[in-house]
């Protein structure tokens, strides 16, 4: 029987081709490393995990890669609230991830690149997208400018006007949180 994967793309399943025959290679976004683990780490661990089993069962030598970012407003503001580092708080998170993976029975990825170790890349690729007028900057950070991507949001299957609702609420919440504070009055 032949392995067929849902496309979200096409909205089908379709059989499963890798690009080099018998090799797969799997990137998923890892956590970002300011605080312990919560179910939703758990899950994505947990599936990511089977779906690389399955697919070693099958036969395919997978290469598993999944990344932690380490530098981040939230891992900055809890070395600044504990007197400590980045370096320090992001070390901290990522053996409790390990630690917690080992509970779960989770198979570790190949490999486990940091943000911190590709800074210079990212920060290259921004600059492009900058000068190629795929992105902006705006208040001390870069956004896309998705109109310039005909094809955004073809994956979700929303359409850029949906989206835009969507920041519409993200931008009303944000006022009710500014004026009644974190509390969950609305």
């Amino acid at each position: 029987m032949a392995l067929e994967f849902y496309n979200t793309l096409t909205r089908r399943r379709e059989p499963f081709t890798p690009l080099q025959p018998g090799q797969v290679k799997m990137y998923c976004c890892g956590v970002t490393v300011y605080d312990y683990c919560h179910l939703g780490h758990a899950r994505s661990s947990i599936v990511w995990d089977t779906v690389r089993r399955y697919l070693m069962w099958r036969g395919y030598d997978v290469h598993y890669v999944q990344n932690f970012t380490d530098i981040d407003d939230k891992i900055l503001n809890r070395a600044k609230q504990e007197n400590s580092t980045m370096v320090e708080v992001s070390n901290r998170f990522i053996d409790a991830y390990f630690a917690d993976l080992r509970r779960l029975n989770v198979l570790d990825a190949v490999e486990y690149p940091r943000a911190t170790e590709h800074i210079d890349a990212i920060l290259k690729l921004i600059n492009t997208l900058i000068e190629a007028d795929y992105a902006y900057p705006a208040g001390g950070d870069v956004y896309y400018r998705v109109q310039r991507f005909p094809s955004y949001g073809k994956l979700s299957g929303r359409q850029l006007d949906q989206m835009q609702a969507g920041a519409t609420r993200s931008l009303q919440a944000f006022k009710l949180r500014q004026r009644f504070g974190n509390s969950r009055v609305w």
